[in-house]
């Protein structure tokens, strides 16, 4: 293999990469989709060296004599499952069908083309309503999950904006979540005052008008990221997951601001300590709500349209083993009474077994649709309460302590979302990708034995 050869296939490793990282995949998924396009293009795996950080690829090749590497920065991070899906199978399809190096560029090309399956309006009312599901959950009626959407499909509209302008993603956080919280104040107003001085309007007033505060931002928060830092740290890459974290940290922390501004501009004192999160519908609002939330956050995570309805069944099954485990007699539902981090920790290990036994059939990795459909148990609300109550003490006796039982609560149901998540796929994987992989490695092996480019394990130094 001459030297040109051998810098185009580390190219083709390295795009892969940055294809996979870019769109929200975790780092352990992005290595192995990588080695596997080394080994399919005649680059042995024990002379290959590939260093994931969050902002950079580098792979290299090495030899006793001689050593070729190349690197690259991930200029975007965004979240686009349908990539994550596409990539999984382009890469099983090259080696099943031997893809030549042209040909697999050509699809890489391609994949990173594709349009997004929804529209940015889509989006902005698939998120929106999204954040009206979370409103229901939080104990909110259905006149305040209408309020809840509108603020936030506004809130997400200014963001496309904003992001179309190149505006920076953390300038851009703090102020659409202080537009989205201002505009629920605003109709928060409009449902006490005008349906009680027009009759006729009645039907717009609500129980609980300022429940859309709580709701109205939480398309903002880095769900992905969160579940993927964790994920990370299982998996021994810490660098990466740290990196994450203090990305997620300041995207949260922005959001608080933001938040908290518009707190303060509106007057309302009781926000953080006052204003109750505890559901207390029938079983049947949860159902509805998780499903409109899991679809919303599909369209934002542009998963394909085709699963949607999986992922929203799999949010109902989520939610509702939640609250099973979580909810008391207090609530005026049946439940176990065990706390919101146990009964996090339930639905998502239900949601990510009952995922482990679909993604071959579906043609789908994991993460595709295990993560869309815990997104509406990640605790936004009480990550920005913790950061909002931290940044506005006055040194009134009890602010530490509200402020650090909602942080902990919020790292407690995070980390038991990724625990759920991560566990029954990791022994998942250990059963089932080996055996996959070995097939691929024989299909390897037999065809590089008619090869020119050597094996995969021995091929000859260029």
């Amino acid at each position: 293999m001459d030297r040109k050869t051998m810098l185009r296939r580390l190219d083709l490793v390295l795009h892969t990469g940055l294809l996979l990282m870019g769109n929200g995949a975790d780092t352990s998924r992005t290595l192995r989709l990588m080695k596997r396009v080394a080994l399919l293009y005649g680059l042995p795996e024990k002379n290959l060296h590939i260093y994931a950080n969050y902002n950079m690829l580098m792979v290299n090749i090495s030899y006793p004599e001689q050593s070729f590497t190349k690197f690259q920065r991930v200029e975007k991070h965004e979240i686009n499952l349908n990539v994550i899906r596409e990539m999984s199978i382009l890469t099983v399809q090259a080696v099943r069908h031997n893809y030549s190096p042209e040909d697999f560029e050509h699809r890489l090309h391609e994949v990173e083309r594709t349009r997004r399956a929804y529209r940015p309006w889509q989006v902005a009312v698939g998120g929106g309503l999204a954040c009206g599901g979370f409103c229901v959950q939080f104990g909110g009626d259905w006149q305040s999950f209408v309020y809840a959407s509108i603020a936030a499909i506004l809130g997400l509209m200014l963001r496309h904006r904003l992001g179309g302008m190149g505006a920076n993603k953390f300038v851009t956080t703090g102020v659409v979540a202080f537009a989205a919280t201002l505009m629920a104040w605003l109709l928060g107003l409009f449902a006490i005052n005008v349906p009680s001085a027009v009759p006729a309007l009645s039907f717009l007033g609500s129980s609980t008008p300022w429940h859309p505060l709580m709701a109205c931002a939480l398309f903002i928060v880095p769900g992905v990221p969160l579940i993927n830092f964790i994920s990370d740290m299982l998996s021994e890459y810490v660098q990466v997951g740290i990196t994450r974290a203090v990305n997620t940290f300041a995207i949260m922390l922005a959001m608080a601001f933001g938040i908290g501004l518009a707190i303060q501009v509106c007057g309302i004192d009781n926000f953080v300590r006052d204003l109750t999160m505890v559901p207390h519908h029938a079983y049947l609002n949860y159902m509805i709500a998780a499903a409109i939330s899991a679809a919303g956050f599909s369209m934002i995570f542009n998963v394909p349209r085709r699963l949607v309805w999986v992922i929203a069944i799999g949010s109902i099954i989520a939610i509702c083993t939640r609250n099973i485990v979580s909810l008391g007699p207090d609530s005026g539902n049946v439940g176990l009474g065990l706390g919101p981090a146990l009964g996090t920790f339930a639905g998502s290990v239900l949601v990510s077994i009952m995922t482990c036994f679909i993604v071959r059939r579906m043609h789908t990795p994991h993460q595709c649709f295990a993560i869309p459909s815990v997104i509406p148990m990640v605790p936004g609300v009480l990550m920005y309460r913790a950061l909002f109550a931290f940044l506005n003490m006055h040194g009134v006796i009890g602010e530490v302590t509200v402020a650090m039982n909602n942080a902990i609560q919020a790292f407690l149901i995070i980390l038991c979302i990724a625990l759920g998540v991560a566990i029954p796929n990791v022994f998942f994987r250990r059963m089932i990708y080996p055996p996959k992989e070995r097939k691929l490695m024989e299909l390897l092996l037999s065809r590089h034995q008619h090869s020119n480019d050597g094996m995969p394990d021995s091929a000859e130094q260029p």
